[in-house]
């Protein structure tokens, strides 16, 4: 079985979790073909089909797909300055400890080694920047390496304005191997609540640089 988040995080994990479940079930994704197939999940704002079309993944039989969705009260401009950071996901991430390149210079193709907080099934990974899109607001990385259980991780993040316009909407989706021993069921509960607190953290850092911008 996957192993638990660090027990001092158990609490927090499962506040997020439950909080972002209950904040993101007002109003459902647009009615495209492509939600009714890949996204059943809800959320407070309506992903347009031009951003939405980043989140198709080709899963296989033993793989696991889903999505999560956090609503940022901050400009597009902000929150990506901290997410396209791809030398720097413990800018926002709980649960890195270390990040540095090991290949390239920031630009696609390039290789990151992280060092993961003791806790998690993992220790460390090697991931790879597959998609650093500066115009749309699209960051795709897929792990190629490591002593971890998540294998042929895959994962897309991207971001649009809400609305109103004075808010950002994060979509972040993954396609993961269901590891033995495991069900899918498993394997998206515990990938989607390190995702969630990932994306919680990043809503308090962009809303506090937001606030001290302003003041």
């Amino acid at each position: 079985m996957l192993s638990n988040p660090p027990k001092s995080s158990d609490l927090l994990l499962h506040r997020i979790n439950t909080t972002t479940t209950t904040a993101t079930t007002t109003t459902q994704f647009q009615k495209s073909d492509f939600h009714k197939r890949y996204f059943p999940l809800k959320c407070a704002n309506p992903v347009p089909d031009s951003v939405a079309r980043y989140h198709t993944h080709a899963a296989g039989p033993n793989q696991c797909i889903s999505a999560v969705v956090q609503d940022i009260a901050a400009p597009v401009s902000t929150v990506w300055s901290v997410v396209r950071r791809f030398d720097n996901p413990q800018a926002y991430k709980h649960f890195v400890k270390s990040c540095n390149l090991i290949g390239g210079d920031g630009d696609v193709g390039t290789l990151r080694e992280v060092q993961v907080i003791s806790g998690l099934p993992a220790e460390r990974s090697t991931e790879r920047l597959e998609i650093l899109d500066e115009e749309r607001h699209v960051i795709s990385f897929s792990v190629v390496g490591g002593d971890h259980r998540l294998s042929n991780y895959r994962s897309v993040t991207t971001l649009h304005s809400s609305p109103a316009g004075n808010g950002t909407v994060v979509l972040e989706s993954y396609v993961v191997d269901v590891p033995p021993g495991n069900t899918k069921e498993d394997t998206c509960v515990f990938v989607d609540t390190i995702v969630r607190c990932n994306l919680q953290s990043l809503a308090q850092i962009a809303e506090n640089l937001t606030r001290r911008n302003k003041s």
